[in-house]
């Protein structure tokens, strides 16, 4: 009986200490098993077109890209609005310029910004509301290492937002609003609030703490449900319903005198 006791009493401060935090854990775990993944990602936010680069828009070569960015670095060939450009790293910043003669492109201006989150979007009839140039302090959605980035907000189911890099000139991430819960709902998910990191001490402690309290709860259960509990809890019963009988009898005895 001293496990008995002693387990209801563990597993019961344990969930009053940890019990709220089990309420959040299934809220935004079902949040985000409900919520499709690839819809969360913005994914379908993004037109699905195949380009090509022909071999008439690089007139520009690897070489002489060599030649007058010695120090360039994670060289790529893209695509910028149809338009063939090279992109690399220079002292730690991304740098965009033509494929076909060498003129640098980036940092892009919002025209240019704009055109290539309307080619972006899958939406093309969708309205831009706002497009505001980011160089420091990045909303929580917005990893710093982007900077600095165009932000064109669309006027969309859910408020879609495209960020397009200034150097890079093209699209690094979009954000909407269940997104945006997403984010908020896993940062609750794993008790941390800042970097959203899952390897935090607090999630440890909480989740040991949750751990005990299951296994206390465990031990409730099985002297609950084992047969010298339930042979307890029968002849309990049969002795209350015999008083209960005899209170009957002799309240009938009273009323008959």
């Amino acid at each position: 009986m001293s496990w008995h006791r002693n387990s209801r009493k563990y597993h019961k401060w344990l969930m009053l200490f940890v019990g709220l935090q089990f309420v959040v854990w299934s809220i935004t775990g079902t949040y985000m098993v409900l919520m499709d993944i690839d819809y969360i990602h913005g994914d379908s936010l993004v037109a699905e077109e195949k380009q090509t680069i022909s071999a008439e828009q690089v007139n520009y070569s690897f070489k002489q890209l060599l030649v007058a960015h010695p120090q360039a670095s994670k060289i790529k060939l893209g695509l910028m609005l149809n338009q063939a450009v090279y992109r690399f790293n220079l002292n730690k910043e991304k740098v965009t310029i033509s494929a076909e003669d060498g003129q640098q492109l980036s940092p892009i201006n919002e025209r240019l910004a704009t055109e290539i989150a309307r080619q972006s979007y899958a939406n093309k009839n969708a309205v831009i509301t706002s497009v505001k140039l980011i160089t420091d302090n990045p909303p929580r959605e917005l990893s710093a290492r982007n900077l600095p980035v165009w932000r064109i907000d669309f006027d969309d189911f859910a408020s879609p937002s495209f960020y397009i890099s200034a150097n890079a000139a093209q699209l690094v991430t979009k954000r909407h609003n269940f997104w945006r819960v997403f984010d908020w709902m896993f940062s609750f998910h794993v008790m941390d609030y800042i970097d959203e990191s899952p390897d935090n001490k607090l999630l440890r402690v909480f989740s040991i703490l949750a751990f005990l309290a299951s296994i206390f709860g465990l031990v409730l259960t099985y002297y609950r449900l084992s047969p010298s509990q339930t042979k307890r809890s029968k002849g309990k019963s049969r002795r209350v319903k015999s008083s209960q009988t005899k209170v009957k009898i002799l309240g009938a005895a009273n009323e008959k005198i």
